[in-house]
C-alpha cells in the first residue's frame, strides 16, 4: 500500500468495538481518511487485491466499499491506471488550508506539471525513457542475494569506474575509480563536505552572485560565508583574498558560473589554485552543466589543472540525464579521502544498487554520449527561438546577457522588481527566477533580472510564453511600490517594579 494509505486505521482493530458490516466499516476509515486530508486529492489508491490482502478482508467486501464512495463521489474509477480520490473533490477536507492560486491548467496525475522558465530542469520530454527502463529493469531482475545484504556507502564499484571513465574523456579529470565517491545529488555532496571537512566557524568563500541553495547548505552547516563578487571573468580572487585570506573552503561554478554564465578565466585559475595550495584550503568546483556549451567545446574542468590536491570536484546527472534521479559524485583528492568516506558510511547513502547500475551501464554503452550530443543540439534550438522570441516580444526593460553555455537564460530587468515579476509570472502559469535572490550581500547594490530556463520548453511554444512573461513584466511595473510603514510610537519607559 502506498505510504498516503498506510496511515488508514485498521479495520481489524475496530471489528471488536462494532458489529457493522466489514465493507461498512471500510467505507468508514476511507472516507474520513479523504475528509480529513490524509488522502489528498487525485492520491491512487490500492487496487482492491492489495486492499484486500492489507486489510485481511475479501475482495468483495473492498469492491463494495469502492462502489459506495465511488457513488458518493470521493473515489473515481480510471479502468486499469486504478482507483483515485475525486479532485476537486465535492467538499473540502476539514481543516484543511485554502489553496493557493494556481495554474489552473491541470496536471497529469502524479506527476509535477512543468512550467516554462523552470531553471534547472533539463528536457526531460527528449530523455531516452524506453532505453533507460530497460536498464533498470535488467539490474532490477539480476539482484542476487549478496545485493541484498550491504552496499559500498562510497558507490558501487562499477559506477564509480564508469564515471572516472567518462570525466577523464569528456572533462579532463583523471582520477582512480577509488576517488569517485556517488552521492545523493549535489547537495548530498554538500552535506558530506561540511560534515567532514568543515567545523562550525570556519570561513568560505562564495560566489556573489551565487547559488542560492549551496548558500544555504553552508550557513545551515555553520560556516561563514565571504560574498566574493564576479566580473567578466569569474571569482574575483583578490577580492577573495583581501576578505578572508585564510577560508577554509571557495564554492565556485568555473565552467559556467550561477547565474551570470560567465566563465573563469585561466589567469583566474591559475590564482584561486595558487591561493588554495598556500592557504591548505579546499576548493570545490560545482560542474553542474559543464557538457553543455552552446558556442564552443565544453570547458576543461578547473580539476584538470589541479596537480596539488586542492580541488573537489563535484558533479550530478540530474541536469544531464533527469532530476528525478538524484545522483551526483565527487572526485576527492587522497588527503579528503578518508574523512569523506567515513562520513558516508555514516551519513547520506548514495541511491538504490539497481539505479547505480543501470547508470554505469548508461554511460559504458554509450548511451550517455549519444543523449547529451543529442541535447546540446536540441538546447541549441531550443535556446535559439527563446532569445528570438525576447527580442521580438519582451519588454524593452529587459536586456539578455551573453551568457554561452548551461540551461538558462540572464536577462537584466529595470523599472521593476524582479521578485514582483516571478509572482506576476507565477499567476500566468509560469517560472522564472528572479536574479536578486541569488545575491549574497544587497548593500553593494540589488541586482534585478530574471532566470529564464528554456532546456524543458519546446521551440514552437516559446513566442506565447515570452508574449505572457511581458504581460508579468508590465503589471508588475504598473503596480504601486510597496510602502514602508511607519515605525509605531516609542512606549515610554517605565519606572518601577518590574
Amino acid at each position: 500500500m502506498s505510504a498516503r494509505s498506510a496511515a488508514l486505521p485498521s479495520v481489524d482493530s475496530a471489528r471488536q468495538r462494532s458489529h457493522r458490516p466489514l465493507h461498512a466499516r471500510l467505507y468508514d476509515r476511507i472516507r474520513k481518511a479523504i475528509l480529513s486530508g490524509a488522502l489528498s486529492p487525485g492520491a491512487r489508491l490500492p487496487s482492491a487485491r492489495a486492499m484486500a490482502l492489507e486489510a485481511g478482508v475479501s475482495r468483495g467486501t473492498v469492491d463494495v466499499a469502492y462502489a459506495r464512495l465511488s457513488v458518493e463521489g470521493f473515489l473515481v474509477t480510471r479502468g486499469a491506471a486504478g482507483t483515485f480520490v475525486t479532485s476537486p473533490l465535492p467538499i473540502p477536507p476539514r481543516g484543511a488550508p485554502p489553496s493557493p492560486a494556481r495554474d489552473p491548467r491541470p496536471a497529469p496525475h502524479g506527476r509535477a506539471a512543468l512550467r516554462p522558465f523552470q531553471v534547472g530542469v533539463p528536457a526531460v520530454d527528449a530523455f531516452p525513457v524506453a532505453t533507460w527502463s530497460r536498464l533498470l529493469g535488467r539490474h532490477a531482475r539480476r539482484a542476487r542475494a549478496s545485493d541484498l545484504a550491504r552496499s559500498d556507502p562510497c558507490g558501487d564499484g562499477a559506477l564509480r569506474e564508469a564515471v572516472a571513465a567518462h570525466l577523464a574523456v569528456s572533462r579532463g579529470v583523471v582520477a582512480r575509480a577509488e576517488q569517485v565517491m556517488i552521492t545523493g545529488g549535489y547537495h548530498g555532496a554538500l552535506g558530506l563536505l561540511a560534515r567532514a571537512l568543515a567545523r562550525p566557524g570556519d570561513r568560505a568563500w562564495l560566489e556573489d552572485p551565487g547559488y542560492h541553495r549551496t548558500r544555504d547548505a553552508l550557513e545551515l552547516a555553520g560556516l561563514r560565508l565571504a560574498a566574493v563578487p564576479v566580473d567578466a571573468e569569474g571569482l574575483v580572487v583578490a577580492r577573495g583574498v583581501a576578505l578572508a585570506p585564510r577560508a577554509r573552503f571557495a564554492f565556485v561554478t568555473p565552467s559556467h558560473q550561477m547565474p551570470l554564465g560567465m566563465a573563469l578565466s585561466l589567469p583566474r585559475r591559475l590564482a584561486l589554485l595558487a591561493w588554495a595550495r598556500g592557504a591548505g584550503a579546499w576548493v570545490v568546483e560545482d560542474d553542474y552543466d559543464g557538457e553543455f556549451q552552446h558556442a564552443s567545446a565544453p570547458l576543461p574542468a578547473l580539476k584538470s589543472l589541479d596537480d596539488q590536491g586542492r580541488v573537489i570536484y563535484a558533479g550530478t546527472f540530474s541536469k544531464s540525464m533527469f532530476p528525478a534521479l538524484r545522483l551526483g559524485f565527487l572526485v576527492v583528492p587522497d588527503g579528503a579521502h578518508d574523512a569523506l568516506a567515513r562520513a558516508a558510511s555514516l551519513l547520506h547513502p548514495p541511491p538504490p544498487l539497481a539505479v547505480q547500475r543501470a547508470v554505469a551501464d548508461f554511460l559504458g554503452e554509450g548511451h550517455f554520449a549519444r543523449h547529451v550530443r543529442r541535447m546540446r543540439a536540441l538546447y541549441a534550438e531550443r535556446r535559439g527561438a527563446l532569445a528570438r522570441a525576447l527580442e521580438e516580444l519582451a519588454s524593452p526593460h529587459l536586456q539578455l546577457d551573453p551568457g554561452a553555455g548551461g540551461l538558462h537564460l540572464t536577462a537584466r530587468l529595470t523599472g521593476a522588481r524582479d521578485g514582483e515579476v516571478v509572482e506576476r509570472a507565477a499567476l500566468l502559469g509560469l517560472a522564472p527566477g528572479a536574479l536578486s535572490s541569488y545575491q549574497v550581500r544587497a548593500g553593494r547594490g540589488r541586482l534585478e533580472g530574471l532566470l529564464l530556463g528554456f532546456a524543458a520548453l519546446p521551440a514552437p511554444r516559446a513566442r506565447k510564453a515570452v508574449s505572457r512573461l511581458a504581460q508579468a513584466i508590465e503589471q508588475a511595473r504598473e503596480a504601486p511600490p510597496p510602502c514602508t510603514p511607519e515605525p509605531p510610537p516609542a512606549r515610554p519607559t517605565r519606572v518601577g517594579r518590574r
